[in-house]
């Protein structure tokens, strides 16, 4: 088993026994964290897979992360802000420090299989979040935040599973 491979299974593992509590953010502090975490976490892969990726596809799609999860960032922020929070520049967490690192070890079209891998993970976490705050949070902006970029993730998944498999 290849390093990037290992790394993407020990990623997918703790996704699967975090995924549920990274939905639940209870407090609008820890949903702005979290919110904040996933989209620099989108950001930032985005970026780099920019820079390497030859794919007109894959960049494509990068480009849109980048516009959008600045966009969802500003709107957390924003709401957060209504709410009377004064809430901390965005910032990666443990999860987005790994994925992060393991994008970086990884080179060519393994990167971009793993960028593709780590954003359906990513995705997924995040429309979680968006969908239980929206629906379970004590903040009125942030709930009203949360409903508007779910869909928006809920688009990044439906174009994550048309995007053809990178060639080997």
């Amino acid at each position: 088993m290849t390093f990037t491979a290992k790394m993407t299974a020990a990623l997918f593992a703790a996704a699967a026994m975090t995924g549920a509590a990274y939905a639940q953010a209870t407090s609008p502090s820890d949903f702005v964290m979290k919110a904040g975490a996933g989209d620099q976490y989108e950001i930032q892969s985005s970026q780099l897979e920019l820079q390497s990726s030859k794919d007109p596809k894959i960049k494509a799609f990068a480009r849109k992360m980048i516009a959008d999860h600045t966009k969802s960032t500003a709107m957390v922020k924003a709401a957060a802000m209504k709410d009377g929070m004064n809430p901390a520049p965005p910032m990666l967490d443990a999860d987005g420090q790994q994925m992060m690192s393991a994008l970086q070890a990884a080179n060519g079209t393994q990167r971009d299989a793993l960028y593709l891998q780590q954003q359906k993970m990513s995705h997924d976490k995040a429309l979680a979040l968006h969908q239980d705050y929206s629906q379970n949070g004590s903040s009125q902006p942030l709930k009203m935040a949360a409903a508007k970029i779910a869909p928006v993730v809920q688009m990044h998944e439906t174009m994550l599973e048309k995007m053809p498999a990178p060639a080997m």
